[in-house]
């Protein structure tokens, strides 16, 4: 039976972007915390939210409420995203950060230095693609890109900003990054399909990026190589994760080669010993912690939301400003980045939009890898350019780890990427006819 509309049920959300980004704008901007907004336990001021919720709608007993939160979260889209980011967490924790930095120095030592900003965004595209994060990738490539900039004379600004673009076309296609678990499992699409909707949306993106890079780092006049040790062994896992991934292998066993293949070859390399390598999986498990409990939090959230009319009440205001299909489609591009402005992290956007894009998937007959595809990218779209977002304070904490100060306003001069995947988005949307 179809649910009454009924804007207070939204008061939950309401609650929470209040509460999060209100003690977020105090910590960074007022009180100077570095990385203030990830000084906040979002998990708690999500509990705050799903007690909001609770407290509403007195007609249901609290057992029934407790019922709808169950059959929530025990939704199959949600238990499997949860399987996949705990398996993924293990993956990243076996393969580890040497993978990473052998691709980047085998490159530049092969390329010549005045490609060497190119070099380091083309690299960011394939880690974090490999990776499946846009931060651990950020974490890894940073300190070579300030070190190549040392090196070469190129503006640290702009070799950051390569590497943060370059971090954010993986974060959106990557078959293990957080965010495209989410949108698939969220939308209940298969990975490989909503890859060959974004790739052909991504794709474009990056290549006009790297010419304007080209462009840019061109006129620096700088010659010579960078030279540093690597070991190419180490990225196979990485390799063989991309290639099962396109092939359209099951998620689980691409995600299980992928781990057996990083342990075999991380301990015949001599990387790390047995008892490290476990305790590495145990780590990168627990990393996935707060994803999870997020997922499991706004499944609840969302479940009540739902029964009280919530979401009735805001598609009926999407209707009235969103009219026609490709109108439709950049609502729910615009709902997920007023998601990521709100909470400044991509997945946590993500989570939250599901079920309401979900709702307007079927509304305006919107394909569900289409759906997946749009969120996903516009999370990533407004989560590379905050000043704010974790992949900018890491950038620039990295930085100044290595004696550079650079700020997120030098920065988003040379982020190219997002501005471009930008673009292309809206020419996806309205311009180029989807194929039947």
């Amino acid at each position: 039976m179809k649910k009454q509309a009924n804007a207070k049920a939204l008061f939950p959300i309401l609650v929470f972007l209040i509460l999060y980004l209100g003690l977020g704008i105090l910590f960074e901007y007022v009180l100077k915390i570095p990385m203030g907004f990830y000084s906040i336990p979002i998990v708690v001021v999500f509990l705050v939210a799903l007690l909001v919720a609770c407290l509403q709608n007195r007609e249901l007993s609290f057992d029934k409420k407790l019922e709808l939160m169950g059959q929530g979260i025990g939704d199959k889209n949600i238990v499997t995203m949860i399987l996949i980011f705990l398996e993924a967490g293990i993956f990243v924790g076996v393969c580890g950060r040497s993978s990473a930095e052998s691709v980047a120095y085998f490159m530049l030592s092969v390329i010549p230095a005045n490609y060497a900003v190119a070099v380091l965004f083309v690299v960011s595209c394939f880690v974090s693609t490999a990776m499946g994060t846009s931060v651990g990738t950020i974490t890894l490539i940073a300190p070579i890109a300030i070190a190549t900039a040392q090196a070469s004379g190129f503006d640290a600004a702009l070799c950051i900003g390569a590497v943060v673009g370059g971090a954010m076309f993986g974060d959106n296609l990557s078959f293990i990054s957080d965010t495209t678990i989410a949108a698939c499992n969220g939308q209940g699409c298969a990975m490989k399909d909503k890859f060959r909707e974004n790739f052909k949306i991504a794709l474009p993106a990056a290549i006009a990026a790297l010419i304007f890079l080209l462009i840019k780092s061109g006129k620096a006049g700088i010659t010579g190589t960078i030279q540093h040790e690597y070991n190419l062994v180490q990225i196979i896992p990485y390799v063989l994760v991309l290639i099962c991934g396109i092939l359209g292998v099951n998620v689980f066993v691409v995600l299980m080669i992928g781990i057996l293949s990083g342990s075999a070859i991380m301990l015949m390399t001599g990387a790390i010993t047995a008892t490290n390598l476990l305790s590495s999986m145990g780590s990168g498990a627990a990393g996935m912690f707060e994803t999870t409990m997020v997922a499991i939090l706004v499944s609840a959230i969302c479940a009540l939301i739902r029964e009280y009319g919530g979401f009735e009440a805001l598609l009926a205001f999407i209707r009235r400003v969103f009219k026609g299909k490709k109108n439709g489609q950049l609502g729910m591009g615009l709902l997920v980045g007023a998601m990521d402005i709100a909470t400044a992290n991509n997945t946590v956007a993500i989570v939250m939009a599901n079920p309401i894009a979900a709702e307007m998937a079927v509304e305006y007959g919107v394909s569900n890898k289409k759906t997946a595809s749009i969120l996903d990218t516009f999370s990533c779209i407004f989560q590379g350019v905050i000043p704010y977002g974790a992949q900018m304070l890491v950038a620039i904490a990295a930085a100044a780890d290595m004696g550079v100060a650079v700020s997120a306003f030098d920065i988003m001069p040379n982020l190219f990427y997002p501005l471009c995947l930008l673009v292309s988005s809206l020419l996806f949307i309205y311009v180029i006819p989807d194929r039947k």
